[in-house]
C-alpha cells in the first residue's frame, strides 16, 4: 500500500508541475517553492532548488509581470509565443526533476512526457487565447486569465495534498484535450483565412 501511495503522489507532482507549467510556469515555481519552505510538503531533493528565496522571489516577480501582461489582449498571445521557448523546456525539466532519485533512464522518460504535457497544455492556452482575442471586449480575457491563474493553484494543491484526486482529474482533462484540440486549431485556421482576405494577402474564393 505504501509503495501505490508513493507512486501515485509521484505521478501527481510529475504531471502536476508539467501541466501548471503549460498554463503559468512562474506561478507553478512560486507554489512550489513557497510550500516547500515552508514545510507545507516535501519535495525530492532535485526539486529542492525550487524553495531557494531568490528562486521563489525571481518567480513571483514574474508572476506578477505576467499577471498584468495575461490580461492584456494581443500582449498576452505575444507573451505566450515567446514562452513556448520556456514554459515547456521548464516545464519537462521540473517534471525530470520530480520524479527524485531514479535511474536516468527513467528521467529521461519523465522529463519526456512532462515536456508533452506542457506543450499540450500550453498549445491549448495559446490557441484557446487567439480566439478569445478576436472579442471586442476584455472581460472574456480577464476572466479566461484570472481561471488559468486559479486552475494553477487549485491544481497543484489537489497534487500536493490529494493526488489520487489529482491523477484522476488529470486523466479526465488530457482526455478532454484530444477532443478539444483539433476544433481549436481548426477555428484558429479558419480565423486566420479571413485575416488574409481582408488583408488582401489570401485571393477570396471564386464565386460559382
Amino acid at each position: 500500500m505504501g509503495e501505490y501511495q508513493a507512486l501515485i503522489q509521484t505521478l501527481a507532482l510529475t504531471m502536476g508541475v508539467a501541466w501548471a507549467s503549460g498554463l503559468n510556469l512562474y506561478a507553478a515555481i512560486a507554489v512550489l517553492g513557497l510550500s516547500s519552505a515552508t514545510g507545507y510538503v516535501a519535495l525530492p531533493d532535485s526539486l529542492a532548488l525550487v524553495a531557494d528565496p531568490l528562486v521563489i522571489f525571481a518567480a513571483s516577480v514574474m508572476y506578477c509581470i505576467e499577471f498584468m501582461a495575461d490580461k492584456t489582449p494581443g500582449v498576452d498571445t505575444a507573451w505566450d509565443a515567446i514562452h513556448t521557448f520556456i514554459r515547456i523546456p521548464a516545464g519537462a525539466m521540473l517534471a525530470a526533476g520530480a520524479v527524485g532519485e531514479v535511474t536516468p533512464a527513467f528521467t529521461v522518460a519523465a522529463g519526456l512526457l512532462g515536456g508533452g504535457v506542457t506543450a499540450a497544455t500550453h498549445a491549448t492556452k495559446a490557441g484557446a487565447r487567439v480566439m478569445i482575442n478576436t472579442s471586442p471586449e476584455p472581460f472574456s480575457n480577464w476572466g479566461a486569465s484570472l481561471g488559468e491563474d486559479l486552475a494553477v493553484f487549485a491544481g497543484l494543491w489537489a497534487a500536493l495534498s490529494h493526488p489520487l484526486l489529482f491523477v484522476v482529474a488529470f486523466v479526465l482533462f488530457m482526455l478532454s484535450l484530444i477532443w478539444v484540440m483539433p476544433r481549436l486549431w481548426q477555428g484558429i485556421h479558419s480565423l486566420g483565412q479571413r485575416l488574409g482576405r481582408s488583408l488582401g494577402l489570401i485571393p477570396d474564393k471564386p464565386v460559382t
